[in-house]
This record gives structure tokens, C-alpha cells and sequence, in this order.
């Protein structure tokens, strides 16, 4: 873990922090190539990917209800029950987050508003590969169906045998998702996106995945909608020398686990702090975590400690790094809240660890990234949701208003927008 101060590392932020690793061009040739192979091949394009990306034959696409029912089975009843508990925690959030069609009557004969409509089919993209995550399939799709989406269609890339891991299964049953496709990577965005014989294409594309599918999504927007270009996960833990070192280490490697350019990063105002923290680190790093070498080259690689004069600082800091994860480890963290101007979620105090975000309280894990939660908030019931304007003047109203309107349209030398007005008041 590197460690800097405040004034050292503030003059050249981005440099630092090493967050502009654009797609290659090579990525964006390959992609560009998928997307166009699944474009003219549809379904036996994502055959032959399949085969050749992920190094299996399928015969089929689609997750059949025997293959539901049996991932059911399969799933400690233990953890199923957990799955419930947590898709309730995040089904009672995102509800508060619904949005109502309004319309107001600022004048007599006029009546402006705003309708609400929900999107009709909405493609979730759910990683493989280096682990399978339920989480982000309730994550990604309950907000969906609390909006009120008439479908959702999700894929995952397909393990070495052919299935998909029975823990995502599970988590979609629990979420009430049944259209499920064994397929993954760039061609599992450009299905979705433009269709294929077996897919039906959506009108939105949500869901993190490797540098092929944040390529691809960004190659397919204007086709079809995109929630965000997800970056490496990121956690900022901002804290004084009163804050548990332990606690800190562990909180800082559950996101260095995630990925080897995953960034954890403590901003503190006490070096003996950090110096403790990043000595607790190493000791963490002994004990049997499965991902101990994925953890390690993340801390290595993209682990920073900035040291604060102080809390100013600290602050400063943080609003430029615009982090994913936020932790606010300090006494009464709740009255710091007003000094958080860029996050994608908060956590406050020493007991809310960012997992029980990822997992269990309810607000969304999907979240922005690199720096992007400078403009970008995390996935929402708003993410699946249209608004649609809604104007009506009477006679009289636009009466009113008409020789107003004409003059801004001469204005813009636009005659016949000024016309269109004009001729509904001629003799």
C-alpha cells in the first residue's frame, strides 16, 4: 500500500490514482467484431463464442425449470432464507424510490405534468468466472420489477459443464426472474441489444462485468439504454487515530478481494494510524482468505494511504476521489454527512461495514465508479422508469401566451414555428 500525503498526492490526483486505463484498442476490436458476428449469426454466433471464450458446447441457451428447480435444491436452505430476507430488505428500499405520473394547473386552462412509464424489457447482465454472485442478481433486478418492468431477461456466462452456478439461479427464483440465458461476455450485450433467434432484444442494459462487457455496453448505447461503464470496485475509508485498526484493515481488504485493480484506499489524518492500518493489513493478508492473492496485488497495486493534516483535508480529499464505497469511520460519522459531496453510498460509523451494503441492508451495490459518482448515482427504480411531459393550454390560455411565443420563434428565425401559432388566431 502506497502512502502519501495530502499536498503530495492532491496536485496529480489522477496520475496517482492510475484509474484512466481506457479499453485498448485491441478490446474494442475484438468487441466491435462480436457484436458484429452476433448481429449476422444471431444464435449461432453466441454458440460458437460460448465455445470458444468460455470452453463449452452448449446445446441450448436458455435456463429450463428443471435446471431452476434443481439450483433450488442444491442451495443450503440456510442461505436461501437469507436470500429471501435480504431481496425483502431491498424490495422495501427501492419501493420508497417509486415515482407517480403528476400533473398541476399553474393557470386556468393550462395543465402541465409529468407521466411515468415503466421500461417494457430490460436485459441484466450478472458476471462469472471468478465468483458467483447472487447478490448482484437481486441487486440488479428487484428495482426493475419495483418499477414495474413487463420483462426481464438475464444472462450469465455458462461454467465449464454447461450450468450456471446454482446460487445465481437461486437468487433469480427468489427475485421472481425466469428468463435466463447461458451466455456471457460482449456477445451476451449485443444479444441482448439487437436479438438473436432465442433473445429478445431490450431496451436496457444493466449489470458490471469485465473490460469486454463495459466495452461492449458502451459500443451498443444509443441501440439500447445503459445504466453506467463499471470500473474496479473502490472503498475510501476516512478515519482519525480513534478508529479500530482492525476493523479498518478488514474493511479495506473486503474490497481489495474483488479484483487485483480493485482500490482500497484510507484517507486518515494520523500517519501512526495509517502505519498501523497498512502493518494490520499484512497480518490480515496471512490468514486463509480464499482470495489472499487477489487481495494482495490489489493492496500492492492500487492500495493507497493519504495522510490529512486534517479533517479538511480529509474531506477535500475524498470529494476528489469520488469513490464508490465511502466509510466514514469516525465518532458521531452521521454529523459529517453534509461533508460528503461525491459517493456512491455512505456508510456510517464503525458498524456499517461496506458488505453489509453489498449483501443485506437494502439500498443498491450497483454503484459508480472511477470517479463517476461525481455525476452518477447508484442503480434505481428511476434507472427503469421513462417520463414523459405533458402539456395542454385552451384556447384562451395559448391566446395569452401566443404573440409571446412567436417572438422568441422569429427570434430564432424559425417562421413556421411561429406560424403554427400565429393561424390559429387569424380571422
Amino acid at each position: 500500500m502506497k502512502k502519501l500525503t495530502y499536498q503530495d498526492a492532491v496536485s496529480n490526483l489522477s496520475a496517482v490514482l492510475k484509474r484512466d486505463e481506457a479499453d485498448t484498442e485491441s478490446v474494442k476490436q475484438t468487441v466491435d467484431a462480436v457484436i458484429a458476428e452476433v448481429k449476422t449469426k444471431g444464435d449461432n454466433a453466441l454458440f460458437a463464442f460460448t465455445e470458444k471464450f468460455d470452453g463449452v458446447k452448449l446445446k441450448s441457451l436458455r435456463v429450463t425449470e428443471a435446471e431452476m428447480d434443481e439450483a433450488l435444491e442444491k442451495t443450503d436452505p440456510a442461505l436461501l432464507a437469507i436470500m429471501r430476507e435480504a431481496e425483502a430488505n431491498i424490495r422495501a428500499f427501492h419501493e420508497k424510490q417509486l415515482e407517480s405520473t403528476w400533473t398541476t394547473s399553474p393557470k386556468p386552462g393550462i395543465t402541465l405534468g409529468q407521466k411515468i412509464t415503466p421500461l417494457a424489457r430490460v436485459g441484466v447482465y450478472v458476471p462469472g468466472g471468478k465468483a458467483a454472485y447472487p447478490s448482484t442478481v437481486l441487486m440488479d433486478t428487484v428495482p426493475a420489477l419495483v418499477a414495474g418492468v413487463g420483462s426481464v431477461a438475464m444472462v450469465t456466462p455458462p461454467g465449464k459443464d454447461g450450468s450456471v452456478h446454482p446460487h445465481i439461479l437461486a437468487a433469480a427464483s427468489v427475485a421472481g426472474v425466469s428468463e435466463i440465458y447461458k451466455v456471457g461476455g460482449a456477445q451476451a450485450v449485443a444479444a441482448l441489444a439487437y436479438g438473436t433467434e432465442s433473445i429478445a432484444p431490450v431496451d436496457k442494459i444493466v449489470g458490471p462485468g469485465n473490460i469486454f462487457v463495459a466495452t461492449a455496453k458502451r459500443a451498443v448505447f444509443g441501440q439500447v439504454a445503459i445504466d453506467m461503464i463499471a470500473g474496479p470496485s473502490e472503498v475510501l475509508l476516512l478515519a482519525d487515530e480513534r478508529a479500530n485498526v482492525t476493523y479498518a484493515a478488514a474493511d479495506l481488504l473486503s474490497q481489495a478481494e474483488h479484483d487485483e485493480m480493485a482500490m482500497p484506499i484510507l484517507v486518515t489524518t494520523s500517519e501512526a494510524f495509517a502505519d498501523a492500518v497498512i502493518a494490520e493489513i499484512d497480518r490480515q493478508l496471512t490468514v486463509d482468505l480464499r482470495r489472499k492473492a487477489i487481495a494482495r496485488a490489489s493492496v500492492r497495486d492500487f492500495g493507497f494511504a493519504f495522510i490529512c493534516g486534517n479533517l479538511d483535508e480529509a474531506f477535500d480529499m475524498a470529494a476528489r476521489i469520488a469513490p464508490e464505497h465511502m466509510e466514514i469511520m469516525l465518532p458521531d460519522a452521521e454529523t459529517y454527512l453534509d461533508r460528503v459531496v461525491n459517493a456512491g453510498a455512505v456508510f456510517l460509523g464503525s458498524y456499517s461495514p461496506e458488505p453489509l451494503g453489498d449483501y443485506f441492508a437494502g439500498p443498491n451495490h450497483t454503484l459508480p465508479t472511477s470517479g463517476t459518482a461525481k455525476f452518477s448515482s447508484p442503480l434505481g427504480v428511476y434507472d427503469f422508469l421513462k417520463r414523459t411531459s405533458i402539456i395542454q393550454y385552451s384556447r384562451d390560455a395559448l391566446s395569452e401566451a401566443a404573440d409571446k411565443i412567436a417572438a422568441f420563434a422569429y427570434a430564432e428565425g424559425l417562421d413556421a414555428h411561429a406560424k403554427s401559432i400565429e393561424r390559429r388566431f387569424e380571422s
